[in-house]
């Protein structure tokens, strides 16, 4: 395990943390077998850590809509790349190996998403989001067309722009406070479970 802080900025001991909080990292531990290191850092403003983890669970953990967990994870992870954001590129494309059940994909939309064996529906998505990541303000009329025509709707466009927006948000958050991915995600989705 590194010895390497996990944030320029303090991190608080669990015990010190609002229950609430407190909680909430408990039950990702419980599930994860580990606490992403995401939690720990950003519990440092406990009423960020709310906000920010109410709107993420509101765009990645929901089931309507035509995106899969899979789509959610490579939007994340192709964009968080164009940011250049280590610890959502390894944390995001773990999620994204162990949801489409490929150990490639990730590494593939990380580094360029235009040369990875995705569907052409997954390319007209990641290519969208990549725009809305870097040229937001060049959306047009042409890009629904072209999504409609890959049959996503207005709402499965609203969440591939909206999970785009918060990842650019948390990207720079993780950047500026030198977020370190947890050494478990590395191999996430790669290896068996054991």
């Amino acid at each position: 395990m590194s010895t390497i802080p996990i944030s320029r900025f303090p991190v608080p001991e669990l015990a010190e943390l609002p229950d609430d909080i407190r909680q909430n990292i408990l039950a990702v531990q419980e599930k994860a077998g580990f606490v992403p290191n995401v939690f720990l850092a950003l519990a440092h403003r406990p009423a960020e850590f709310r906000a920010f983890f109410a709107y993420h669970d509101a765009l990645m953990v929901k089931e309507t809509g035509s995106l899969t967990k899979a789509d959610r994870e490579m939007i994340v992870t192709a964009t968080s790349a164009k940011n250049g954001c280590l610890y959502c590129v390894v944390a995001h494309g773990a999620l994204l190996r162990i949801y489409s059940k490929n150990t490639l994909v990730a590494d593939q939309v990380a580094v360029n998403h235009l040369k990875a064996d995705i569907t052409p529906r997954q390319r007209a998505m990641l290519d969208f989001a990549v725009k809305v990541c870097l040229n937001s303000q060049q959306v047009d009329d042409e890009d629904y067309a072209l999504l409609h025509g890959h049959g996503f709707d207005d709402e499965d466009i609203w969440d591939i722009a909206a999970i785009t927006a918060f990842f650019g948000l948390s990207n720079r958050i993780a950047n500026v406070t030198a977020m370190r991915p947890n050494d478990e995600f590395f191999l996430m989705g790669r290896v068996p479970r054991q």
